[in-house]
């Protein structure tokens, strides 16, 4: 067994000698309870609740390899589910029966028995380790280079719900603002006591002069001509001495003030930053506990789609952050389903490729710099046809017949990320919507990561995802615009700089400036953000200021008005009625209280991009596009009535058909957008009359959506084969999907 996964198990059965012995306790006090005169209708209740206590604790105990507790707890199970079935009745040879098996399983856990798991069954394996699906071997798991965490001492732990252990983590964070608060009011000290240190000198220098007239007067009191001083120096003299020892004595108070704020300040924030990272400890959980939902969803991918798959994991032991974890379970199986359904080629045609009947799936994890891990998604398929995705790109409008030719190879695969672009033959439930590679961008951004995707040379596609370990704190670049301050995350900005005016151009009615000999599109924060300037910059203005963002593979130079610096934040959510403000990802507090917006990076670029060199002037209603026409093709009344009520209600004209033979003379009769039909119907079956409509050059073109019971794969594969654009699953039917296909395809 590799290190990682021994110590994994280790880990996991310190948990369950916790969770055994809560188990074991319940159990006894049941018992107990059973032993007791109870009414009737409350013995169903005692012996469920008995027989699930030792069914958990049986699960438990397979899941780390204890196969002696595992056979205590059916023992003790045989007798309670008959009881359940009212085949017998509870009697004190039973109560005494229950009780001695009980007595048994607590000296297991008690024993040597308990100390060393023994290898686990073949169907309950680690989380990692799970059994091979049908066509698929079970998945190999490397050995990761990380040491091994110190396995914690079951005598020494409790069980604390994650939501109260995120309560605390949370407040242990709060202190963080108090952190920076302190080293705001030692700033603050250290600069008073520089003032007042140049007003001690300058006393100083005072008292210096009174000196000398105080000598002055001495030789003028004793000397021969009896000269005087003007009247009121001597009062001015005393004052300047009484300053300068005020001087003297609060620059003095002042500096051990100052000293002690900056020894409270180190301690409090070694104390707060100790206390924090013990917080985050307590919430960091190994990966194993994302990965291991992965063996079955590769498993029913690869039967659903005809495809042999090999699941290999490397690092599961490595942890990280709990939330990041949850947050991260939708990008890696929308990863792992387009790895097999678009990657991973099926049998006949790796053979033909020269390549193993059985595809590699790989996932690692591994540690880097800067509390930072990186989740590198790997398979061996086909890797990523190019061309297909600049010609859907095309299609889409996202590049412009003209440019597609000179896009460079990385620049045509960051295209992948676009909502809506996908390369699939045919939209299912699986694939073909175009919104995975997005949303996973989107999530990954928002996490503050990064994702890149390789094309290997020996085949196959590899996405790399750097992740932090931890939320909460980061560093931060404070900015001002107009009288407002925004902090931007300081991993997404590429650099500032200070600009003059000059050099601002105008590419396609666009503001643009050079940067390092490329034109970099130019915005002004202000008016993405909608603040008002504090004032019109004046044509004496000789230079900008600039913060140059880069997300998603752009990059976009932002106006502010002024860069403050750089700090340490600490991000604090909007709360669930501000979830999605645009272009704010959170707050910070700075300073004495101050309460400064976080500003999200993806979306700036988004509102950015999205904004129109000129106001567009709406179209008048003749000239906006008529509905839809949509073609209901169904022999079932029910199902084609449904079917007419859901596009009529989202705006589309909808006529009718019973079979394919009715739906071609209507094709004839006059113009669709698209067609929805059914296969199995009498006559003409949905896949000959998708077959018929291909052929015929004026139809060539109709979109095509099969809406149907038969959701085999061979089926779908048909569907592909006869030319039809999406394939809707009835079991899986909604409304929604639907109605997204046809506004994809028309």
């Amino acid at each position: 067994m590799p290190l990682d996964n021994e110590a994994f198990l280790k880990h996991l059965l310190a948990t369950f000698r916790v969770e055994a012995d809560e188990h074991l306790r319940a159990m006894v006090s049941l018992v107990l309870e059973l032993e007791q005169p109870a009414p009737a209708e409350r013995l169903p209740q005692l012996v469920e609740t008995l027989f699930r206590e030792a069914h958990s604790l049986k699960g438990a105990a397979r899941a780390v390899g204890l196969s002696e507790v595992e056979a205590a707890c059916t023992a003790l199970e045989s007798p309670l589910a008959a009881l359940k079935r009212q085949e017998i009745a509870l009697s004190p040879a039973l109560l005494e029966t229950l009780d001695r098996r009980i007595d048994t399983l607590g000296r297991l856990l008690a024993g040597e028995e308990a100390a060393v798991p023994r290898p686990p069954p073949a169907e309950m394996a680690p989380p990692i380790e799970a059994p091979a699906p049908v066509g698929v071997p079970a998945p190999a798991v490397e050995r990761s280079e990380r040491p091994s965490s110190p396995v914690p001492d079951a005598a020494g732990t409790v069980r604390i719900s994650t939501a109260r252990l995120t309560a605390l983590l949370v407040q242990a964070e709060d202190l963080l603002a108090f952190k920076f608060s302190a080293g705001h009011l030692a700033g603050e000290l250290r600069t008073l006591h520089a003032e007042v240190s140049e007003w001690k000198k300058a006393c100083g220098t005072s008292a210096r002069e009174v000196g000398i007239l105080r000598r002055m007067r001495e030789r003028a009191v004793n000397g021969a001509r009896g000269e005087r001083l003007p009247s009121g120096v001597d009062k001015l003299c005393d004052a300047v001495e009484r300053d300068e020892r005020v001087a003297r004595s609060l620059h003095e108070r002042l500096g051990r003030l100052l000293r002690t704020a900056e020894q409270e300040r180190r301690t409090f924030g070694g104390i707060v930053n100790s206390l924090q990272e013990d917080m985050k400890q307590a919430l960091m959980q190994p990966f194993a506990g994302l990965l291991e939902l992965l063996p079955k969803l590769v498993r029913d991918l690869a039967r659903d789609s005809g495809k042999q798959v090999e699941l290999c994991v490397d690092g599961a032991a490595i942890e990280i952050d709990r939330r990041i974890l949850e947050q991260m379970k939708d990008p890696l199986i929308h990863l792992v389903r387009n790895a097999i359904d678009h990657g991973v080629e099926v049998p006949a045609e790796r053979a033909r490729r020269g390549k193993p009947p059985r595809g590699r799936l790989a996932i690692a994890v591994t540690p880097k710099d800067g509390n930072q891990i990186e989740v590198l998604i790997a398979d061996d398929g086909a890797g990523i046809d190019v061309e297909k995705v600049t010609a859907a790109a095309r299609k889409l409008g996202l590049v412009v017949p003209q440019d597609a030719g000179g896009l460079s190879r990385d620049d045509a695969l960051a295209l992948i990320y676009e909502s809506g672009l996908s390369t699939s033959a045919i939209l299912t439930d699986i694939s073909g919507r175009g919104l995975g590679l997005a949303i996973v961008r989107e999530k990954v951004e928002k996490l503050g990561g990064r994702i890149a995707i390789e094309l290997p040379e020996s085949g196959g596609t590899q996405f790399r995802i750097v992740l932090p370990t931890t939320l909460a704190n980061f560093r931060g670049l404070l900015v001002a615009v107009g009288d407002s301050q925004f902090v931007l995350p300081a991993r997404s900005v590429e650099r500032v700089a200070r600009v003059e005016s000059g050099a601002i151009r105008t590419v396609e009615n666009r503001e643009a400036i050079e940067l390092e000999g490329q034109a970099v599109a130019l915005v002004r924060l202000s008016e993405v953000l909608g603040v008002p300037i504090a004032a019109p910059a004046g044509e004496d203005d000789r230079h900008v200021q600039l913060a140059v963002l880069a997300s998603g593979g752009k990059r976009i130079a932002f106006v502010v008005d002024a860069v403050l610096g750089d700090q340490e934040v600490l991000v604090k959510g909007l709360g669930p009625q501000l979830k999605r403000v645009r272009n704010i990802a959170g707050a910070t507090v700075l300073g004495p209280g101050r309460l400064v917006p976080i500003l999200s990076v993806p979306d700036l670029m988004k509102s950015a991009l999205r904004a129109r060199p000129a106001a567009a002037i709406p179209a008048p209603e003749s000239a906006r596009a008529p509905r839809r026409a949509v073609l209901v093709v169904e022999d079932s009344i029910t199902s084609r009535s449904l079917l007419k009520n859901i596009l009529e209600s989202s705006g589309y004209d909808v006529a009718t058909a019973v079979d394919g033979i009715d739906a071609l003379t209507l094709l004839h009769d006059r113009q669709f957008d698209v067609v929805v039909s059914d296969v199995e119907m009498p006559r003409m079956d949905g896949f000959d009359l998708t077959a018929h409509i291909r052929q015929d050059r004026k139809f060539a073109a109709l979109p095509v959506v099969l809406v149907t019971a038969l959701e085999s794969r061979a089926h779908k594969e048909r569907g592909i084969d006869v030319g039809a654009n999406a394939y809707i699953v009835k079991s899986s039917f909604d409304q929604s999907n639907l109605i997204e296909a046809i506004r994809r395809l028309t």
